[in-house]
């Protein structure tokens, strides 16, 4: 007879958030995912993509060769998942907010983020304190950073993005997931230890069919886009089978025709006579609606852009940055004298030097940056 008390797993069901009748048991048996494989194609294919961007950014991150392994994408639940976790883990949640809002997380095995922030921080043994939950954190912004530019380009959604990634050293049964069935992207992580690391991206079932809808969709959207290319093929076609007929017409064929009188081939006295050439006459390629254009221009010019500038730049490891205080003296990488940066919506347009106009800074401009360094900052 129960005395009324909870037990574990009654008390990690209820952490989680979970109904307790659904927790996970000793004895449980979870049934995969039943999602569309039409799906989980196309986020293979979009998750591979990035992989290469994953590796390099943890290499630069770590200050170590790093590199993902390409993902195994499935469709799972909550229970099945957990009984592939280790017990203590570290759950990342970074929810998309907008453009394809949805729920997202990542999952570590504790060892694998004890392993990244020992890296980052250089630093032997960590605990897995809240500075390198941070450290984790941060690993997972860049991470998606890289996947919403890359489904930016591909969908032309130029709204998407994520909640600041936060992340939990929890036990497995606490770990939040997405509801129902989710896909699951497990990766196989390198860290050049000697050891095979796993991490698992987790994408709610309705996030995942809306970027799935939206990756298939691309290449239909560009085929739609170029207008006359069914008519153009078909006339290619029949060009085709109109050549093929007159080359089986031979040349007793071609005998006959000239014996008809054709009239409107004077010019042709045989099959072996000069041809007339003609050089092909192209359209003007120059616009002619430039007076046009260059008047739309005043439609904007009362719109107000930030001008920032900028003196110099650094970088810290976080435990540098944590430790600062009133007095810490932080080196620039510019030397004293050197022009400063001029900046519109944090692209370089100019540089300058600082000046005193009565009581206030300000910045006298000495180069104009050409337009291919500028072309080349927006690539």
């Amino acid at each position: 007879m129960s005395d009324g008390a909870l037990s574990q797993d009654e008390i990690d069901a209820l952490l989680a958030g979970v109904d307790s009748s659904t927790a996970p048991t000793a004895t449980a048996t979870a049934a995969p995912g039943n999602g569309s494989e039409e799906d989980a194609k196309a986020f293979q294919e979009f998750l591979s993509r990035n992989i290469g961007a994953g590796s390099s950014n943890l290499s630069m991150m770590t200050g170590a060769t790093v590199s993902l392994g390409e993902p195994t994408v499935s469709f799972s639940n909550r229970d099945a998942l957990l009984e592939q976790l280790p017990e203590m883990v570290t759950a990342v949640k970074a929810d998309f907010s907008s453009g394809f809002p949805g729920e997202h997380c990542f999952i570590f095995p504790e060892d694998t983020a004890k392993a990244i922030a020992s890296l980052m921080n250089k630093e032997e043994n960590i605990e897995m304190s809240e500075m390198a939950m941070s450290v984790i954190g941060e690993v997972i912004n860049q991470f998606v950073g890289t996947q919403i530019t890359d489904l930016t380009k591909r969908t032309n959604n130029q709204s998407i993005a994520a909640v600041p990634a936060e992340a939990a050293n929890i036990r497995k049964a606490t770990a939040a997931m997405p509801s129902g069935d989710f896909l699951c992207a497990n990766y196989t992580l390198d860290l050049g230890d000697g050891n095979s690391h796993q991490i698992w991206e987790l994408y709610g079932g309705a996030l995942t069919s809306d970027i799935a809808r939206a990756l298939n969709g691309t290449v239909a959207q560009g085929i739609q886009s170029m207008p006359g290319m069914q008519q153009n093929v078909q006339q290619s076609m029949q060009n085709m089978a109109a050549m093929q007929n007159m080359a089986g017409m031979g040349m007793a064929g071609m005998t006959g025709m000239q014996s008809m009188g054709m009239a409107g081939m004077g010019g042709m006295q045989g099959m072996g006579g000069p041809a007339n050439v003609q050089a092909v006459q192209f359209p003007n390629l120059m616009p002619n609606n430039l007076p046009q254009e260059a008047g739309n221009i005043n439609l904007i010019m009362d719109v107000y852009m930030e001008m920032t500038v900028e003196l110099g730049r650094t970088r810290k490891l976080i435990k540098e940055i944590l430790s600062m205080g009133e007095g810490t003296i932080i080196e620039l990488d510019k030397l004293a004298g050197e022009p400063v940066d001029i900046l519109v919506n944090h692209k370089l347009i100019a540089k300058g030097e600082v000046v005193v106009i009565d009581e206030n800074f300000g910045v006298r401009v000495t180069e104009i940056v050409s337009p291919m360094e500028r072309m080349n900052e927006l690539t």
